[in-house]
């Protein structure tokens, strides 16, 4: 049997593989699993993006929650990386999000955080999900008094947006951005925060209405903004995902500044004020070999880790590093936030911007994009973990490792979130390494259909 948990909590499509049966069972074992050793009665705070399917999933996760005596603080729709601050800073003894990030707008997502902020090892994940196929058989369910209660507390949020602008300081004022809310968690605080920073803010793709969350809009559809700061004649847009843990940029030509540039632009800026830990950044297997040679050039130590923000701030905590992301935009500022961060990236960025005078374009030459062909293979979501068992595969991929040696890399990897497996190549020439990504992600589509 597959497991539940992927890189980044639960997902599925709402009402169909997410159901409120399984939420309200993930609200039961996970409150019993990172509450058991409290002697109080614990409190988990919950969050949603602006999903229509996020009220049923967070009503049936706070009813389980409650059915093993916990309380919930419902903080309604925040970014997650909102949910990690507000529960360190209400001491609650865990935090939940109702969210499937960038995905389209049927599935939806259940992540945990503990007490700290900090997304669940696997062996947590793993001792939830024990007790969910156990069917909570080791679990005692109080009566009268003892269940839970829930609280609506809907101001939070504002503290989220006050941290923000306090642990990033800088006067916007002058500043013309857009910025692209992807119809998600983000309409409210982070226009809100740019705004209070001196912005002059022209928000696009900021009236959710339930359906339209990442709807050809934000991070992962870029090209609406990139017309609309070319003819606002902005200084940036800003493009946040439904959660608004990630940020990537467009600079004022209208190019798109992906998360490596942007660690690059803040990482550097951060060691020439001694505020770079270690020197050092930690990043992913996934990151532009650009990044690489640039951290080289600069004397940045570079640390890889497999894909998945958990996996970078897990070596970001293990050797004390404050900057750390991924090329799609999760930047962790450990020293600020203990997750992906889209409000905090952005705000770092134009702190670069301000305070070096120089535009969003010339920051972004510090280092040079080398080309790169993404192209996801659809498979069942059961099988995606099997790719290299096909023999023609497994094959195929050795062929093109061999093609590129020396001159590139071949990158495949299932998704940890959605049923794909993802062919990147990294080479000398786009077409044909964009030639060949495809010829892979048809075969590997055509082969495990």
């Amino acid at each position: 049997m597959a497991r539940l948990f992927g890189t980044d909590g639960v997902r599925g499509i709402a009402n169909e593989e997410l159901t409120p049966l399984l939420a309200m069972q993930l609200g039961q074992a996970g409150a019993y699993v990172l509450t058991k050793e409290q002697k109080h009665k614990p409190t988990i705070m919950v969050g949603c993006d602006t999903r229509a399917s996020g009220d049923m999933l967070a009503n049936a996760l706070m009813a389980g929650a409650c059915s093993v005596g916990a309380n919930c603080v419902y903080v309604g729709v925040v970014p997650t990386p909102a949910v990690a601050y507000l529960t360190r800073k209400y001491m609650m003894d865990a935090g939940v999000v109702i969210s499937a990030s960038h995905n389209p707008v049927e599935f939806n997502g259940i992540k945990f955080f503990d007490a700290d902020g900090f997304k669940l090892p696997d062996a947590m994940e793993d001792e939830i999900e024990y007790h969910i196929r156990n069917n909570m058989a080791d679990i005692q369910f109080p009566l009268g008094p003892g269940v839970g209660r829930v609280k609506t507390r809907l101001d939070a949020k504002d503290a989220y947006i006050n941290h923000s602008v306090r642990a990033v300081s800088v006067d916007l004022s002058g500043l013309k951005i857009v910025v692209d809310c992807a119809e998600g968690a983000s309409f409210y605080t982070n226009v809100e925060a740019l705004e209070k920073a001196g912005a002059t803010v022209v928000p696009i793709h900021n009236h959710p209405d339930g359906s339209n969350i990442n709807a050809n809009c934000g991070s992962t559809h870029m090209e609406e903004l990139q017309a609309r700061v070319v003819y606002e004649k902005a200084a940036v847009g800003l493009a946040f995902d439904g959660d608004a843990d990630r940020l990537l940029a467009v600079d004022e030509q209208g190019h798109v500044v992906d998360g490596d540039q942007i660690m690059a632009i803040i990482g550097l800026h951060m060691k020439e004020q001694g505020k770079l830990k270690g020197d050092t950044i930690v990043s992913t297997v996934m990151s532009n070999l650009g990044f690489s040679l640039m951290c080289q050039e600069k004397g940045i130590s570079l640390e890889r880790t497999t894909v998945g923000d958990r996996y970078v701030l897990e070596r970001m905590k293990e050797i004390g590093a404050s900057l750390g992301g991924e090329q799609s935009g999760h930047i962790i500022f450990l020293d600020e936030n203990t997750t992906g961060d889209g409000l905090l990236s952005a705000l770092h960025l134009l702190q670069v911007m301000v305070e070096s005078g120089k535009p969003l374009s010339e920051l972004a030459g510090v280092m040079e994009v080398l080309p790169q062909a993404l192209v996801n293979a659809p498979v069942a979501n059961h099988k995606k973990e099997k790719y290299m068992e096909y023999p023609e595969i497994s094959e195929a991929i050795k062929a093109l490792e061999e093609k590129f040696a020396g001159e590139g890399r071949v990158l495949i990897r299932p998704s940890g979130t959605e049923p794909l497996v993802r062919v990147m190549i990294e080479g000398k020439d786009q077409k044909v390494i964009t030639e060949e990504a495809q010829k892979l992600a048809t075969l590997i589509q055509d082969v495990m259909f």
